[in-house]
């Protein structure tokens, strides 16, 4: 059964029920707008019912395990014909297909870094560039909705919280841009309960309360 986009809470929701809580050194200012357009969810990526959803994708786009694996077996095989014709992407780049059986209408590929210790600065670049880019490809194509699985914390070996620390600050200048004001929501999706600690607990740095919601997150704890 599919998830519809009201039934995904945004961080403003979060932080009255307590979930998300305050820190005393945020990264960004507050944005009031933006704590209704970011949403975290946990649970399965390929039953959102948005305009797009992100799979952390191999650079040949033919399939493989993991997020990759689960996409292209809830979209049918439709999928793999379409991806035959893009000729693969290469690390940090993204392209765009269709959806097929999935309740989203499209589905953006992008390819994360292994990770390595010895190149950890441009393993850092390659993960910000798969945000950055799939981004810019959901507002070139005049998609509202764009949700993220953790890309590259898998078999790739991304450590969670650098990864998340990447995504998380990507996404927050990206919809302070002017280009970013074309997404309605953007979806972080988690499928742990560690991988949803980390993204709780550093959420609030790149996306601070504004005076209303602190309040409220202060009274219901």
């Amino acid at each position: 059964m599919s998830v519809a986009l009201a039934k995904i809470p945004t961080i403003r929701e979060l932080y009255k029920a307590g979930v998300l809580k305050a820190v005393d050194a945020a990264k960004h200012a507050p944005n009031p707008a933006l704590l209704d357009r970011v949403s975290l969810y946990q649970g399965d990526i390929t039953r959102l019912e948005v305009d797009s959803i992100v799979n952390a994708a191999n650079r040949s786009l033919l399939g493989g395990g993991g997020v990759d694996g689960a996409i292209h077996a809830a979209a049918g095989p439709s999928l793999l014909e379409e991806c035959r014709t893009l000729n693969g992407c290469d690390t940090g780049d993204a392209k765009i297909t269709k959806g097929y059986d999935l309740p989203s209408r499209h589905i953006i590929h992008t390819v994360g870094p292994v990770y390595s210790s010895s190149k950890a600065e441009e393993k850092a670049q390659q993960l910000a560039s798969c945000y950055q880019t799939s981004l810019q490809l959901a507002v070139k194509n005049s998609l509202k909705h764009i949700a993220f699985p953790s890309i590259s914390t898998g078999i790739y070996g991304y450590p969670v919280k650098d990864a998340t620390h990447i995504a998380l600050d990507v996404v927050r200048k990206f919809l302070d841009s002017e280009g970013g004001g074309k997404l309605e929501r953007t979806i972080f999706v988690v499928w742990s309960d560690a991988d949803k600690a980390v993204y709780e607990s550093l959420i609030p740095y790149y996306f601070p309360p504004d005076a209303g919601s602190k309040k409220e997150s202060a009274t219901s704890e």
